[in-house]
């Protein structure tokens, strides 16, 4: 993981109280290697930066997936060591097409410190736009999958239409993806018992994740070079 621009302020306790899990769940994957250590600070006392809470968040997305530690364990250490925070968000939102929701019920202060940051009522109203958020009976029903994404989402100048749009694309893009590799590995699987059934899922799960991201990342970079080329290119005109 590269040293990221953001110094490492939080405290363990802090940084479960982000994510959203325990104090010692942090601690298992940090034994597990699926999180890097944290600087040690004065008084021997361990500091994590929004890379480890993006990582968490990884983690946790792929685990809401069904997938095993084992396997997510090749998942990450497919990955680029030198990965920024806004790379494993990246990875996070699109495997966040994928998962299923998972909703819990908070109030205002318990969202306030999920998301990490103070919320007014607009970004709030903003967060229930994108379909994270919903008011039920003085608290809050919140997806967590989704929350992060939301609250990064808060900061992009982008209308709600164009954010909600986006998502549609991905969501029947990634399914349409989904069915035909389902359609693509049928045949492979069909004669085969349930233990190797699930034996190449969970090899395959991580692979096909991994390609959509890079194939998505690429045809992205080169869609925005085209986009910028064309538009130099009008004002040269």
């Amino acid at each position: 993981m590269t040293t990221d621009t953001e110094e490492p302020t939080l405290t363990i306790d802090e940084l479960a109280a982000r994510a959203g899990v325990t104090v010692r769940t942090v601690r298992f994957y940090g034994t597990k290697g699926l999180l890097p250590p944290p600087v040690i600070g004065p008084r021997r006392v361990g500091h994590y930066s929004g890379e480890h809470l993006d990582r968490l968040a990884l983690i946790e997305e792929l685990q809401h997936q069904g997938m095993t530690l084992a396997a997510i364990e090749r998942y990450l250490q497919q990955l680029p060591p030198d990965l920024s925070a806004q790379d494993l968000a990246i990875h996070r939102a699109v495997v966040s097409t994928w998962a299923p929701e998972t909703l819990e019920t908070l109030s205002r202060a318990e969202l306030r410190e999920r998301a990490g940051r103070a919320l007014s009522d607009h970004d709030v109203e903003r967060l229930g736009a994108m379909g994270v958020v919903r008011a039920d009976e003085g608290g809050y029903v919140v997806d967590v999958g989704l929350l992060r994404l939301g609250v990064r989402l808060l900061d992009v100048p982008l209308s709600e239409e164009a954010i909600l749009a986006a998502r549609q694309v991905l969501i029947a893009h990634s399914r349409a993806a989904a069915h035909e590799l389902s359609e693509l590995f049928r045949g492979e699987v069909r004669e085969r018992d349930a233990r190797a059934v699930r034996s190449l899922s969970a090899h395959m799960e991580p692979l096909v994740l991994q390609a959509l991201l890079t194939t998505f990342q690429r045809s992205l970079k080169e869609e925005l070079h085209a986009w910028v080329d064309r538009s130099q290119e009008r004002r040269s005109s």
